[in-house]
């Protein structure tokens, strides 16, 4: 997707545009079943972009299996996602949005077994993936 191609303005716009449980993970913050999604144990070579935009999110280089049931990665590209304090769930997390489309991706939380500390626990379906 081109960065020029204009994004959806309306949810309206966005349900047409994305599957039922894209649209449910992505515009509604909701989350998938553990264990279910595609990239959950995918291994390919290339990059994880926003199923909503088309935004360039996490390199494969930085995915690793946490065992949550969820694609795990220690770090983002550099200024491709923002983060949040999230409150619901009767407990304090940190979201982590699309920076280009603000859809919901997923949580990260510090708490991964790599230098940075890090993992960022997202949904499958609120990704794409293109090999390098």
């Amino acid at each position: 997707m081109s960065t020029e191609e204009r994004l959806p303005e309306t949810e309206e716009e966005w349900s047409r545009k994305l599957s039922k449980e894209a649209f449910l993970v992505l515009r509604r913050r909701g989350t998938e079943a553990p264990f279910t999604g595609e990239y959950h144990r995918h291994k390919g070579d290339g990059i994880y972009l926003c199923a909503g935009c088309g935004a360039h999110l996490f390199d494969s280089e930085r995915k690793f299996d946490s065992g949550t049931g969820w694609p795990s990665f220690d770090s983002a590209l550099s200024g491709k996602v923002e983060e949040e304090v999230d409150r619901s769930h009767g407990m304090k997390r940190t979201e982590v949005h699309c920076s280009r489309c603000g859809g919901h991706l997923g949580h990260v939380f510090p708490d991964g077994p790599t230098p940075s500390g890090q993992r960022y626990c997202i949904n499958s379906v609120s990704l794409r993936f293109q090999e390098r």
